[in-house]
């Protein structure tokens, strides 16, 4: 992560990390991230990012937490080195397009609203 992101007040939610983090302004927080997001939200005047485990971003988007799919396409074909899609076992969403960029000439940075899919 780039060092604006690094300056952001964090919150790290983990049921495994001890304390104390090398991390500034970082609060360790311990239990369920769906919790701890829902609280951190209705507390926030200031929009939360996720940079989180898989497991967890699909958790967050199931309870309906995520206002915002930012997505980034990294030009590449990898049917031998790939890993698992994404978002494999969470539930069906229609991505509403907001802002889409182009990052260096050819990286793409896709911004959607998570609608669930019924």
């Amino acid at each position: 992560m780039g060092h604006q992101v690094r300056n952001l007040p964090t919150t790290v939610v983990s049921t495994i990390i001890k304390g104390p983090l090398d991390w500034p302004d970082a609060t360790l927080v311990s239990g369920n991230a769906v919790d701890v997001v829902a609280k951190l939200k209705a507390e926030s005047n200031v929009p939360l990012r996720s940079h989180g485990s898989l497991s967890m971003n699909r958790a967050l988007m199931a309870a309906a937490l995520v206002d915002r799919v930012q997505v980034t396409l990294f030009p590449a074909i990898t049917p031998q080195n790939g890993q698992e899609p994404i978002f494999r076992g969470g539930a069906d969403f229609d991505l509403e397009p907001i802002e889409s960029r182009t990052l260096d000439g050819r990286t793409l940075e896709l911004t959607y609203r998570p609608i669930l899919h019924v």
